[in-house]
């Protein structure tokens, strides 16, 4: 005989797939009526989400890099030395991140490509999005880069379609 947990398991299962099969068999209209905001507004999905990605890791790490160096700043028993570092070393991510802005508007700017930079000490990398991969186009991003600065960096560019 069937006790009450036996039917609830069968229950539950037979709805759990009629939902599936449901949904496996539903158009893209439908689909996308399902992907709206509250408001009724279609949500979009970027595709292109890799660069946000890293954009979104990159903001993250330097804030935590400035918030251990804003504790040492506002810490009462930091030597002066301690607070001159991380004071200097603020000032650094400052300065890197201009330069970050300052590239990415130059490949923006000349080569038309929506890009992503990082930049370690004399290490610079670029993430550039573009469907064509060219080697041509790599070698005048990196003579474009070292044309702005006076010592030899170390600059790799990857594309990502």
């Amino acid at each position: 005989m069937i006790n009450k947990q036996n039917l609830w398991f069968v229950t539950l299962f037979s709805l759990i797939i009629v939902l599936g099969i449901y949904y496996v068999s539903m158009d893209d209209d439908a689909l996308s009526a399902l992907a709206s905001d509250p408001a009724g507004e279609t949500v979009e999905i970027d595709e292109a989400s890799s660069l946000v990605a890293l954009r979104v890791a990159e903001d993250e790490e330097m804030l935590q890099k400035v918030q251990s160096y804003q504790d040492v700043l506002l810490n009462e028993e930091a030597t002066l030395e301690e607070k001159n570092d991380a004071y200097d070393a603020l000032q650094a991510l400052n300065s890197a991140k201009g330069e970050v802005e300052k590239i990415e508007k130059l490949i923006t700017d000349t080569y038309n490509y929506d890009c992503f930079v990082k930049i370690e000490g004399d290490k610079i990398n670029i993430v550039v999005e573009a469907k064509e991969h060219s080697s041509e186009i790599a070698n005048k991003i990196i003579r474009s880069v070292q044309a702005l600065y006076d010592k030899q960096k170390y600059i790799t560019v990857k594309f990502e379609s």
